[in-house]
């Protein structure tokens, strides 16, 4: 008995010292101390291979590709390369810091794939635009989970294939998978997509009787905070960012206390609805809960204040953060390119690279983006280039289409077209409309009914093409083009996007459209413009009518342009806000070059700082002046 119970002791302390091995291990890891992990536990590693998973995910976290590929020379060598699990991790690792090609290689050579497998390969060809192998992959797996049909539907209603994703979400249903709640957010996406009214109503109504069924789920998943989590990421990566906010409230009304998982995902969904108040408030939480030093949240605290128009508090943000990688850095580069500091980014890129942090293709599409959003055509190039031949990363379609408004905004416009016809990626409707603004800006009408075609072609029901022909046309006072055009859209039911801004003041959103009438403070913001306009003449401000592209007299077009939305937010926050205090506007679409112009009086005669955050970037309003520079 003495000897059973020694052996029986043995294997207890040997079993919890595994444990305890293992979880220091799994902490040096999380903390980024690879090398230290490595050493100290390598008999562990050797032992149990699936320890090599928590390495792959920090090369996967870092995006690096010489660590990636010296822990995969490792794992061959252990002789743990045909393990499924690991295998798995390694294609995830490829495919997440844009390595496909090696993926594919590896996906080609695995004697035993599994579902997860495919659908990591799915996932990547997606990311990389590449449906037509995504469907391939698909088409061949002989079993599939919800996850699998998620992955394909989305794909699909990404980029604008709506049809095919409701048709898929039809045979999904006839194999037996129910939707979840990603499966009905990709559809509806592709109803609004199909302006398919009778579908999203079947949909609505699906949604609607699961909701009894949704509550008992709610009520079982909401017992943790990984459960919390799991509904609030899986909200946000839907685009739901009101409901985030909501779930958020609704988790800490009932008692849970959120962590850092659960501040990436909600700070995320205040950049999406650019809510400062909501922003700073969720901040001062993340200190309270201790989660403010997490290298996650701080990157997402970057993006929510750059996002927000607070370029000062992203890089209060990045200074305070003791411990930093390549996602920070990156979030810091963006948040510069995003409000037009193309030579602040490049200094903190070469910072970047001094400290030897390894630039992946986050970066380059951030630095490529600020370049060209300062006209810096060389030096832009030249990232480009470093990109392939320093980093050996390969450009995906967000690279190209930068480099094509790069290219488009200075003018070279045949380079961009060529760039276009020649990329080893398949164009999709954005490359082609980025190209399409910069025929706008530059007046080249023949290319742009040639680009309009391309458009088309991918997307009938796109409103772009048209309204940017229309405005070339108004532009050159050829009304009748511009009468056909029209035409055409009502013909064929397609819709233009309304321009809209808002603002937040005391915690509330206001919302405006062109001569909305709807504000309770509509005939107050009538009369302050009004006065606010005398006075912009006074000081030489005449209205751009050139801008209003409509046939009709010079006195109705003044009227419009008075009553831009942007120009309606800005006269509620004069009225509404202490002197002295900025104001941030944003906007869905371009801003107008009359806005433009008469934002530059404004910010002169109310001495205000005023931030306007349009579809494409920053542009800070102070003393008569742009931070863009009139390059926009």
């Amino acid at each position: 008995m003495s000897c059973l119970r020694f052996f029986s002791k043995t294997a207890t302390e040997v079993v919890a010292n595994f444990i305890d091995s293992t979880e220091e291990f799994i902490n040096l890891c999380s903390k980024g101390h690879i090398k230290e992990a490595f050493n100290r536990f390598k008999s562990e590693i050797w032992s149990d291979p699936t320890l090599f998973s928590h390495l792959i995910q920090w090369c996967t976290l870092k995006k690096s590709l010489s660590c990636s590929k010296q822990l995969h020379s490792l794992i061959v060598t252990s002789g743990c390369s045909s393990n499924s699990f690991i295998c798995n991790h390694l294609l995830n690792m490829y495919s997440k810091i844009g390595q496909l090609q090696t993926a594919v290689t590896l996906f080609g050579l695995m004697p035993r794939r599994n579902i997860m497998s495919c659908n990591i390969m799915i996932n990547a060809y997606v990311q990389s635009g590449d449906l037509e192998r995504a469907r391939k992959v698909f088409d061949g797996m002989t079993k599939r989970n919800i996850a699998t049909w998620n992955a394909m539907v989305a794909g699909l209603v990404q980029f604008e294939f709506n049809e095919e994703g409701l048709s898929l979400l039809s045979e999904m249903h006839q194999v037996g998978f129910l939707p979840d709640e990603f499966t009905l957010g990709s559809v509806l996406r592709g109803c609004a997509g199909l302006r398919g009214l009778d579908a999203g109503r079947q949909i609505h109504c699906y949604v609607n009787e699961r909701k009894e069924r949704r509550v008992i789920r709610l009520n079982a998943l909401s017992r943790n905070v990984i459960g919390w989590n799991t509904l609030i990421a899986g909200k946000a990566q839907n685009g739901l960012a009101e409901d985030v906010l909501d779930q958020y409230n609704l988790m800490r009304m009932v008692g849970f206390r959120p962590d850092k998982i659960t501040f990436v995902s909600v700070i995320s969904s205040c950049s999406e609805l650019a809510t400062l108040g909501q922003g700073q408030q969720i901040h001062a939480e993340v200190v309270k809960a201790g989660a403010s030093l997490d290298v996650g949240v701080i990157s997402s605290l970057i993006s929510m204040y750059s996002r927000c128009g607070c370029l000062d508090d992203s890089m209060k943000a990045f200074l305070e953060c003791e411990y930093s990688d390549v996602v920070l850095w990156s979030s810091m580069i963006a948040a510069y390119g995003f409000h037009g500091k193309g030579e602040e980014a490049i200094n903190l890129f070469e910072q970047m690279e001094q400290k030897e942090f390894e630039a992946n293709d986050v970066t380059f599409v951030s630095l490529l983006y600020a370049c060209s959003h300062c006209g810096l055509k060389e030096k832009g190039m030249e990232f480009f280039d470093l990109m392939v031949k320093k980093y050996g990363l390969k450009p995906r379609l967000e690279h190209y289409t930068c480099v094509v408004d790069l290219l488009g905004r200075c003018g070279c416009l045949d380079e961009a077209e060529a760039l276009i016809r020649n990329m080893p990626v398949k164009a999709d409707t954005i490359i082609w409309k980025t190209l399409l603004s910069a025929c706008k800006i530059h007046k080249s009408t023949d290319m742009a009914g040639r680009i309009a075609e391309e458009v088309l072609k991918l997307n009938p029901q796109d409103a772009a093409p048209y309204v940017l022909l229309s405005n070339i046309h108004a532009s050159a006072k050829r009304w009748q083009g511009v009468s056909e055009l029209r035409e055409a859209m009502r013909e064929r039911n397609v819709k233009k996007e309304p321009g809209v801004s808002w603002l937040e003041i005391k915690n509330q959103v206001h919302q405006f459209t062109m001569g909305d009438k709807s504000h309770p403070s509509s005939m107050e913001i009538d009369l302050y413009l009004e006065e606010l306009a005398s006075e912009m003449k006074l000081r030489g401000y005449v209205p751009d009518t050139g801008a209003d592209m409509h046939d009709m007299d010079n006195e109705e077009k003044e009227y419009n342009l008075k009553h831009h939305s942007e120009k309606l937010a800005i006269a509620l926050a004069l009225m509404n806000t202490p002197a002295g205090v900025p104001i941030r506007v944003m906007k869905n679409l371009r801003v107008c070059s009359d806005c433009h112009v008469a934002i530059k009086y404004i910010s002169e005669i109310k001495n205000r700082e005023i931030i306007v955050r349009d579809s494409s970037r920053f542009h800070h309003f102070r003393n008569g002046k742009c931070s863009c520079g009139d390059y926009w």
